[in-house]
């Protein structure tokens, strides 16, 4: 009994905590770079200014001779690189999300240990002369010399180690936290602290950066100083039954090997269960920590951006091209489904209504964001003067885009987000009629959510009870055909 004990002694919380972390970190490090991919430039303003990028991933050119909309910037990562790769975006995000979750709490239950038990003082410097030290050793290294073995760690090894665990994974838990709409939009200040979404985008890629250089050296030490000690001290928390560790350790990495490839693969195989699956985890999680955040963005005139980003191509229908020869003044917005008094309304009917007008900053899914105004009609106004019934729980917003032949685009949002203060059809951006590129005659605006979610080109508005049984019963186009997630506040 006493070998047994020893000999599968690797089970305690370094060990376990060790694998669990290359898991998750590993497939936040891959899904990222999907989504990276979707927007492959970074920058340090949130207008995303033409040729302001600091740094992209893409030889491609905006040309000048006809539309170029921001679906025309992704890049197909390798699969060898992102998770799924691609051009796999929602699938990207879901295995982003599902990592971030267990990679939290792995790092919290880690954390805690540590201090329950003491485990800290191997960690946090407790004198100013660890610097010295640790330029000595830099210096050591230098010469292609291995330093004297530290109790356990030498001076570089702690400092990294310390950095890692209290500065750099709580940065980027900060910096993901400010890429979220609905964070964004209900703590504008805590996203500005940061210098903006952009800038926090920018860190956290520095912050993926930096995880990656701190994984090389890490592992390219553990394996030159001496494998089976490092190992047993990983796995066992003491030296001991060396070559068990090895074993464990490197059966452990091809664990992990293996559920890389198999995420990568049902990915692309079966994206609709992994959607969904992974949904189970997510969609809780997302919904109880974001759907209730209401945005209160007040951004200033002198925050809008000189060039706002067009996505997605206008309506090519010949009705609504008739529209656009009239300005529009044959449109009607119908609003119907589970109302009391159905709605037939005309631009200058909305226009007639209690306008509201708001500056707030714009998150697409892809990354890019930007600041505009906007002014229009809030849709709980829209509401009170058609009355939904009882049972109506979500509003189906319809565009006159058809997203592919005869499937015409929709996107749905439930009563509670239809509740807020900004969420508006918006007929005027920047003081002017909306153009046609950015969604005439009005697009829904939803300050707290991702930008697929505004729906452009507004056809109608119907109220239902239960939205599975339209499209592919995901909650609108994207979540149908793009596999992305029905809560979009991230």
């Amino acid at each position: 009994m006493r070998f047994f004990a020893q000999a599968f002694g690797f089970f305690n919380w370094v060990g376990i905590s060790h694998f669990i972390n290359l898991l998750f970190i590993s497939l936040l490090m891959r899904s990222g770079l999907e989504i990276l991919s979707a927007h492959p430039r970074l920058y340090w303003n949130d207008g995303c200014d033409a040729g302001s990028e600091w740094l992209k991933f893409t030889r491609k050119v905006m040309p000048t001779d006809r539309l170029w909309t921001a679906a025309d910037e992704q890049e197909p990562f390798s699969s060898w690189l992102a998770l799924p790769g691609h051009m796999n975006l929602g699938m990207g995000r879901h295995w982003h999300f599902f990592s971030i979750i267990f990679w939290i709490l792995n790092g919290v239950i880690y954390v805690f240990l540590l201090f329950a038990i003491g485990g800290w003082r191997r960690l946090i410097p407790t004198s100013l002369s660890i610097f010295p030290a640790a330029i000595h050793t830099v210096w050591i290294y230098a010469h292609l010399h291995l330093p004297p073995p530290g109790h356990p760690y030498n001076p570089v090894q702690q400092l990294a180690y310390a950095g890692i665990v209290f500065v750099i994974a709580p940065l980027m838990i900060a910096t993901g936290a400010a890429m979220s709409p609905a964070i964004a939009a209900r703590f504008p200040r805590y996203v500005r602290m940061l210098g903006g979404r952009q800038s926090a985008r920018s860190i956290h890629f520095l912050g993926l950066v930096a995880i990656c250089l701190f994984t090389i050296v890490h592992v390219t030490l553990v394996v030159i100083e001496d494998f089976p000690a490092n190992m047993s001290y990983i796995i066992h928390g003491r030296h001991a039954l060396e070559g068990l560790s090895v074993a464990i350790g490197i059966g452990g990495l091809v664990v992990v090997a293996i559920l890389h490839v198999w995420a990568t693969q049902v990915s692309i195989r079966d994206p609709r269960w992994v959607q969904r699956t992974l949904g189970i985890a997510i969609e809780p999680v997302r919904r109880g920590l974001l759907h209730r955040l209401r945005s209160r963005q007040a951004y200033p005139r002198s925050a809008i951006s000189a060039y706002f980003i067009i996505n997605g191509r206008p309506p090519e229908s010949a009705e609504y091209q008739r529209m656009t020869q009239t300005n529009f003044e044959n449109w009607r917005l119908e609003v119907g489904g589970l109302v009391e008094n159905p709605l037939r309304l005309s631009l200058g009917e909305l226009r007639a209504m209690r306008s509201c007008s708001q500056i707030t900053l714009h998150h697409c899914i892809q990354g890019w964001s930007g600041v505009a105004q906007w002014t229009g009609v809030a849709v709980t106004d829209i509401l009170a003067r058609s009355r939904p019934l009882a049972n109506a729980r979500y509003l189906v917003f319809r565009s006159w885009q058809e997203a592919e032949p005869a499937v015409t685009y929709y996107e749905v949002i439930d009563l509670a987000l239809a509740s807020h203060a900004q969420t508006i059809l918006a007929y005027e951006m920047n003081g002017a009629p909306l153009q046609v590129a950015h969604g005439a005659p009005c697009r829904l605006r939803v300050e707290t959510q991702l930008g697929f979610k505004m729906v452009k080109w507004v056809r109608s508005i119907e109220l239902v009870e239960d939205y599975r049984q339209l499209g592919a019963g995901q909650g609108g186009y994207r979540e149908d055909v793009q596999f992305y997630g029905p809560e979009a506040g991230i």
